[in-house]
């Protein structure tokens, strides 16, 4: 799709695209960052909701593992993800007509994101060598639990494990709310 290039006085060139203006200085590999996390996110979520939908055994063994897989992919996309932030920082926010409070909302809302897309999977973690289970790392290799089988902590760690998950994807949506009311209702 051919890109359309419009400039304003004091907004700078952007680039319009299906996903809507991209400023010229925000780079493809930040934006391919947000939708891999994205992908992944709705991935390790759905398969944590939804496995009790798959039978006890060997047939629930392979959504935990991509399970797993996702969340530890998840946080190594983050780590690079934020090295990538120092080297090509995302463009300066642009004021908002709702005011300051909808732009500090806005900065405290990322902040959350990066807060849960980090806790989120420390938990998961936590939670598996809880269980007394080794942490398996794509297929390639496992790390053993550090500790022995706690029943008790493993079903608290894994509320919380859920709450924090759910948050994230509450969060993720109002986000994404958000963008489209940027997009399509403010046009900025």
């Amino acid at each position: 799709m051919p890109h359309i290039q419009q400039t304003w006085p004091q907004q700078g060139t952007r680039y319009w695209t299906c996903a809507g203006a991209i400023p010229r200085d925000y780079r493809a590999v930040a934006l391919s960052f947000h939708w891999l996390t994205v992908a992944l996110v709705i991935i390790a979520w759905a398969l944590g909701s939804f496995d009790d939908v798959l039978p006890r055994g060997s047939a629930r063994a392979p959504g935990l593992f991509v399970h797993i897989s996702a969340c530890i992919a998840i946080a190594t996309m983050l780590v690079v993800r934020l090295a990538w932030r120092v080297g090509d920082p995302p463009p300066p926010a642009e004021t908002t007509p709702l005011g300051a409070w909808a732009d500090r909302a806005g900065r405290l809302a990322h902040i959350a994101l990066y807060a849960l897309l980090i806790a989120v999977p420390v938990s998961g973690i936590v939670l598996q060598f809880a269980r007394g289970n080794a942490l398996p790392l794509f297929g390639l290799y496992e790390i053993t639990s550090p500790w022995m089988a706690d029943r008790a902590f493993a079903r608290s760690v894994k509320e919380v494990h859920e709450i924090l998950a759910n948050a994230l994807v509450i969060l993720a949506a109002f986000h994404a709310g958000a963008a489209l009311f940027h997009h399509w209702v403010i046009k900025d």
